[in-house]
């Protein structure tokens, strides 16, 4: 197949689910072309190397990759993230020449912006699209901190939800990374014989050599590693680990950046924690060394509906290194983790019941924490693996492309 990916964020961004699914594709034999913008993510600054241009195509690994050009942003200004998200769409609009003849398109859907381009495409060439949903909107718009209140929550509503039912009902195929999001993309307006789930896998995985050995450690190691924003509620973490700071042999590590950054290390200083450290971001070569100093990681989001069916990526990053989780997500995940003995779960925006679950994991003995890390290896392999998940994703472009027209050669 000739198969077009129009993501916002592509490599070396490290957002990794749309550039290791294209060398995938690649090497099972498809031509892939990705259009995406300049890299940026997450600090909102153009990456070294690059200077932005109307039209720049660079090869990656096999993979066909065309940038486009955006205003670059990621900050609280609401202003500033719209223009982010919708110039980027705009450009890939007027990309269309270059994926024209494919035999169908995959949007990366992280914001549902991407799907302008694919849609319109849809409209005038009859090109299909399969759109794969990583966050719900608009609440993932409404409910950030951008946002004021509940008039222009109601007002951006009201703008987005028509055309949210459009792109649901022209994509060929919509595929939800968790049954809670499906259910809930059914109810949107996702014809239901067209919805697919399909769980994410990691960014990395991680070859037998790279895997974590067994601790013996009477120290208890908690990482948090990801992005530091609003719908991650760290403000909780940094809580609870004052809660336990009587715990001598436990210690939480936050590794990333972003925009809540600063306001987290003033609270923690704010609060003299001295079981939390920073660690800053590191680049994700570096990643190997923070899973093997890992007993446990943190996997948080905001007590929002639209988190019901989320299951973020730090997830799957940690329990294919056979790290177990402690994780305030509601709904899909704290289900995952309880049922398959993989970590701790507790209520999200709950500081106490975070804290719990800290006290629980340092009581924990070196093996039976050896035990929940096998149960983590387990789940992963049957359930998230990359080999799974490509092989899902590929067979959904193949039946949405079964309609489509006949096209030249690239």
């Amino acid at each position: 197949m000739k198969i077009a990916i129009v993501t916002q964020y592509y490599s070396p961004e490290a957002i990794r689910i749309p550039d290791t699914l294209a060398r995938r594709l690649v090497s099972s034999g498809h031509q892939v072309r990705v259009i995406t913008g300049y890299p940026n993510y997450p600090d909102g600054q153009l990456f070294s190397g690059y200077r932005q241009r109307l039209n720049h195509v660079e090869m990656i690994e096999g993979v066909q990759v065309r940038r486009v050009p955006l205003f670059i942003s990621h900050s609280y200004n609401p202003i500033a993230r719209f223009l982010n998200y919708l110039t980027y769409a705009w450009s890939t609009v007027f990309a269309h020449s270059w994926v024209r003849s494919a035999d169908i398109v995959y949007v990366y859907a992280t914001q549902m912006t991407p799907a302008i381009g694919p849609s319109l495409w849809r409209a005038f060439f009859r090109l299909p699209y399969v759109l794969h949903v990583q966050d719900l909107w608009p609440e993932s718009v409404t409910g950030s901190s951008m946002v004021g209140g509940g008039v222009a929550k109601k007002v951006i509503a009201g703008i987005l939800n028509p055309w949210l039912r459009f792109l649901y009902r022209t994509a060929s195929a919509t595929i939800a990374i968790a049954p809670s999001m499906a259910r809930m993309l059914v109810e949107r307006g996702v014809p239901e014989e067209r919805i697919r789930t399909v769980f994410n896998w990691s960014g990395v995985e991680p070859s037998s050599r790279e895997m974590p050995a067994d601790k013996h450690s009477e120290t208890v190691s908690i990482v948090y590693a990801g992005n530091f924003g609003d719908h991650q509620s760290l403000d909780n973490v940094i809580h609870a680990a004052n809660a336990v700071r009587d715990i001598e042999k436990l210690h939480i590590t936050l590794v990333g950046s972003g925009v809540a950054d600063r306001r987290l290390r003033e609270l923690a200083a704010s609060l003299d924690v001295p079981n939390v450290t920073f660690a800053g971001r590191v680049p994700p070569e570096a990643m190997g060394r923070i899973h093997s100093g890992s007993d446990f990681q943190i996997v948080s989001l905001s007590n929002l509906d639209i988190f019901e069916g989320t299951i973020p990526s730090k997830l799957q990053a940690s329990i294919s290194h056979g790290i177990p989780v402690i994780t305030a997500v509601r709904g899909d995940v704290k289900r995952l983790v309880q049922e398959n003995g993989i970590g701790f779960a507790c209520d999200p925006d709950d500081p106490n019941q975070l804290a719990e679950a800290f006290r629980k994991a340092a009581a924990l003995s070196p093996a039976a924490r050896a035990s929940m890390a096998k149960a983590a290896r387990l789940f992963y392999g049957t359930s998230m693996s990359l080999d799974s998940g490509v092989s899902q994703i590929e067979a959904i472009l193949y039946s949405a492309s079964r309609q489509a027209r006949s096209k030249d050669n690239w």
